[in-house]
């Protein structure tokens, strides 16, 4: 379980980035924390692992301060995946994965091993291990990202934006592969993005904010969907528009579900049947 406790971050320029946060976010479950451009979602990811130190308040791991904890030990023990995939371009593709590995003493041999496992684990051929970064198209570089933050087998995996760099069709393909990698691994996951639909599809409890991280709405998809906090949410995750306003309309093969463009959804099944 991570907890923020009344946690402030101001920077040396004065920008207010997070004002008195305080939130618990639930072992084995994806937390996504969602909002536009500087709320303060990203700064909020990078106080778990110390990459960002809180003006005042604490962020608690199972009950132990973070603060307390050595920064490098503590960034290690925590899986990071970034938008770009941060891969090192004069590594391989296999010595990526082993990073954090080798940099807790693990032998080469052993590394390798385990980073030859992950690459079967995010789904990527084993013929690229020796390539390099700039040799893999960005959805592979991701994947690689991906296994190299599962690497040291964490509890907890931060994820900062990290299929925000990619087409849609491949950003597609890597949510359903991180929906896959949750069910099989049972991480704490750390989910920041800018993309309702994302946070929605992804998060067992999404937290929508604005900003200085004020937190507007917390709660399941289904719970904010159905009842929006306020105008804000709603105008937010666009209740009144798009493939979210949906009505009921009757065809000659019975009914289906239609959007407030009036694209057709999906069809309406009732009883385990097409009527």
């Amino acid at each position: 379980m991570i907890e923020f406790q009344s946690v402030t971050k101001q920077f040396a320029d004065g920008t207010l980035a997070v004002e008195d946060f305080s939130l618990v976010l639930p072992s084995h479950r994806t937390t996504v924390f969602v909002g536009s451009s500087g709320c303060g979602k990203t700064t909020l990811l990078r106080m778990i692992n110390r990459m960002v130190e809180p003006t005042a308040g604490d962020v608690q791991i199972d009950g132990e301060s973070v603060l307390g904890q050595d920064p490098v030990a503590l960034r290690r023990s925590i899986g990071y995946v970034m938008q770009n995939s941060g891969l090192m371009p004069h590594f391989t593709v296999i010595d990526n994965v082993a990073t954090v590995l080798r940099l807790v003493g693990t032998a080469k041999p052993a590394a390798h091993a385990r980073a030859r496992e992950l690459l079967d684990v995010v789904g990527l051929d084993q013929e690229l291990a020796e390539r390099y970064p700039s040799q893999l198209s960005g959805g592979q570089q991701q994947r690689v990202g991906v296994a190299r933050g599962l690497a040291a087998d964490p509890n907890i995996l931060l994820m900062d934006e990290p299929f925000g760099a990619v087409d849609p069709i491949v950003r597609a393909d890597l949510q359903q592969e991180l929906i896959r990698l949750q069910q099989e691994l049972d991480k704490t996951v750390v989910f920041v993005t800018h993309d309702i639909d994302e946070a929605f599809l992804l998060g067992d409890q999404v937290v929508i904010l604005d900003k200085g991280a004020r937190v507007v709405q917390v709660g399941s998809p289904s719970e904010i969907i159905e009842n929006p906090a306020d105008e804000f949410v709603s105008a937010f995750i666009g209740v009144d528009r798009g493939r979210r306003a949906l009505h009921i309309k009757q065809t000659a093969h019975g009914r289906v579900l239609v959007d407030s463009e009036g694209r057709t959804q999906g069809a309406l099944v009732e009883d385990g049947a097409v009527p």
